[in-house]
């Protein structure tokens, strides 16, 4: 199988990023939530340091959801009735992004409470 040209498969990449935009409300909120943490960065002037550690917990948390939503999109294509094996796969994946979430919330906490305090 040819590979397609580099530009294609970036192209592709761009198309999966904007399907999740356009349909996928949780991944809405989280590019919201990086909005917001944007917006707190130059309002608070983080410091480097602190501005890179934002913004790894909130591509993490934008990554998980991406992986999370192939798996499920995986799962229904290949099950698309209930099973219970499939429910525990997919929660696994849920899971995935509730941890990176709880991540990103304890970060946030501690990088944003030496400003605020």
């Amino acid at each position: 199988m040819k590979r397609p040209p580099f530009y294609k498969s970036v192209y592709y990449a761009f198309k999966g990023l904007f399907w999740m935009l356009k349909t996928e409300r949780n991944f809405q909120l989280e590019v919201l939530a990086l909005v917001i943490n944007l917006f707190l960065m130059v309002y608070f002037q983080l410091n480097s340091t602190d501005a890179v550690l934002i913004f790894i917990v909130c591509f993490l948390v934008l990554i998980a959801e991406i992986i999370n939503t192939a798996i499920e999109k995986i799962c229904d294509f290949i099950e698309p009735h209930f099973n219970e094996k499939i429910g525990l796969i997919k929660d696994l994946a849920a899971a995935s992004v509730v941890t990176a979430t709880l991540l990103s919330l304890i970060t946030g906490v501690l990088v944003y409470s030496k400003y605020v305090f």
